[in-house]
C-alpha cells in the first residue's frame, strides 16, 4: 500500500464515500423542500422532524457499532456493505408512500452513511501516517460536495426528472461505489488476528480521548446548529428566501474552502495549534452572529464560522490518529458517536429555545460551545506536555 498509485486510488474511494455521506445528510432537507414528496408520504411538520431524528439515530447506531468491525474485518468489507445499504435505502425512499416506509429507509440510510463516513476516515488516517492531518481535511471537503450535489441537482433538473427518478439515480451511484470498492485492493485489517473486544473497549480509557470526544461533541453540535438554522436566522432579520439560501450557501462554500486551505496550513503549523486558532475564530464568528443587526453582518459572521469550523473536526481526528494508532476504527467510532449526539442535540435545543425566546438568544449556544472547544483543547495540550516532559 506504500505505492503512490494505490494510495491515490484508495483515497479516491474514500472521497467517494464522503460524497455519499454528504448526500445522505442532505437528502431529507432536499426531499421536504419538494411538495411532491411531502404529499406522497402524507407527513406533517412534526413527522418530518421525526424522520430527521430517525436518520441521525441510524448514523449514531453505526458510529457506536462499526469501529470494532473495522478493526476486525478491515475497511473494504465495511465500505462495500455500507454503500449497498445506502443504495437500498435510496431505493426505499423512491418507492416509499407512507411515513412508516420512509422511517425504515431513513434509519437504514443513516446507518449505511454513518458507517461509510467512519470507514473512509479510518482508511485515510491509516494510509497517510504523518500526512493524515492535511489528507483528512481534503477528504472532509468531499462531504460538502455531496451535501451540495443533491440540492443542486434537484433545483436544476427537477423539470426533467421526477424525484423518484432522481432517487433511483442516486441509488445507482451508491451501488456503483460499492462495485468500485469490490475491485480495489485494501490494506488488511490491523487487528484481524489479534482482535480483543475487551481491549478495544479500553480505548475509552486512553489518556485524553474523552477530551477529544467532548471537543467533537461541541464542534459537531455547532456545525449542525449553523447548517440547520442559519437561513432561518437570516429570515428573522428580514432576508427573503433567496437571500437566506445564499447565506447558507456561503457557509458551506467557506467550510469547503477552509478545509482545502487547512491542508496547506498543516504543512506549516502544528495540529493542536491550528485547532486552537480555529476555535478562537469560531468564538469571533459566533459573537458576530449573535451581535449582528443586519443580514450583511450576519452573512459575514456565518462565512467566518465556515472558515473557522473547517479545520476543527478533521484535524482533531488526525490528532487522535497520531496518538492512538491501535484500534483506530474503535477510536474513530467513539469520537464520531459522541459528535453525532452533539449534532442531534444542538439543532433540537435551538429550535425549542427559539420557539420560546426568538432566534437571537439561542445563538448564544454555539458561542458557549466554541469557548468550550478552546478550553478543552488547552487542557488537552497541557496534559500532553506533562506526559512528554522529562
Amino acid at each position: 500500500m506504500a505505492d503512490s498509485n494505490a494510495r491515490r486510488a484508495l483515497f479516491s474511494a474514500a472521497a467517494g464515500g464522503l460524497v455519499l455521506f454528504g448526500i445522505v445528510l442532505a437528502l431529507l432537507g432536499t426531499l421536504f423542500g419538494l411538495p411532491e414528496m411531502r404529499a406522497r408520504l402524507q407527513v406533517n411538520l412534526a413527522q418530518q422532524g421525526d424522520l430527521f431524528l430517525v436518520l441521525y439515530f441510524g448514523v449514531l447506531a453505526a458510529s457506536v457499532l462499526i469501529g470494532p468491525l473495522i478493526d476486525r474485518m478491515g475497511n473494504k468489507a465495511v465500505l462495500q456493505v455500507s454503500a449497498l445499504l445506502v443504495a437500498a435505502a435510496l431505493g426505499g425512499f423512491a418507492a416509499a408512500e407512507s411515513f412508516a416506509a420512509a422511517a425504515v429507509s431513513g434509519f437504514v440510510l443513516g446507518a449505511g452513511g454513518g458507517a461509510v463516513n467512519i470507514a473512509a476516515n479510518v482508511l485515510v488516517s491509516d494510509l497517510y501516517g504523518d500526512e493524515r492531518g492535511p489528507m483528512l481535511n481534503v477528504l472532509g471537503s468531499f462531504y460538502g460536495i455531496g451535501a451540495l450535489l443533491l440540492p443542486l441537482l434537484a433545483a436544476s433538473i427537477s423539470a426533467l426528472l421526477t424525484i423518484r427518478q432522481l432517487l433511483i439515480g442516486a441509488a445507482a451511484l451508491a451501488a456503483l461505489t460499492a462495485a468500485a470498492y469490490a475491485l480495489l485492493r485494501f490494506p488488511p485489517a490491523r487487528e484481524a488476528h489479534g482482535f480483543s473486544a475487551a481491549q478495544a473497549a479500553q480505548v475509552v480509557r486512553y489518556p485524553g480521548i474523552l477530551l477529544l470526544a467532548l471537543l467533537l461533541f461541541c464542534q459537531s453540535g455547532n456545525e449542525a446548529a449553523i447548517g440547520g438554522w442559519a437561513s432561518t436566522y437570516a429570515g428573522t432579520m428580514g432576508a427573503d428566501a433567496r437571500r437566506a439560501t445564499w447565506v447558507l450557501t456561503g457557509y458551506w462554500a467557506a467550510l469547503m474552502a477552509g478545509r482545502l486551505l487547512t491542508a496547506r496550513l498543516l504543512r506549516r503549523f502544528g495540529k493542536t495549534q491550528l485547532v486552537l486558532a480555529s476555535g478562537a475564530g469560531s468564538v469571533a464568528g459566533c459573537a458576530a452572529l449573535l451581535l449582528a443587526h443586519s443580514v450583511e453582518a450576519m452573512a459575514a459572521g456565518v462565512a467566518l464560522l465556515g472558515l473557522s469550523f473547517a479545520a476543527i473536526y478533521p484535524t482533531t481526528l488526525a490528532i487522535a490518529g497520531d496518538r492512538y494508532p491501535r484500534f483506530s476504527g474503535t477510536v474513530f467510532g467513539l469520537l464520531f458517536s459522541t459528535g453525532i449526539v452533539g449534532g442531534m442535540m444542538f439543532p433540537w435545543a435551538i429550535g425549542h429555545l427559539g420557539e420560546s425566546f426568538g432566534m437571537r438568544l439561542p445563538m448564544a449556544l454555539p458561542l458557549a460551545s466554541a469557548v468550550m472547544i478552546c478550553v478543552l483543547l488547552t487542557v488537552f495540550r497541557a496534559r500532553a506536555r506533562r506526559r512528554t516532559s522529562p
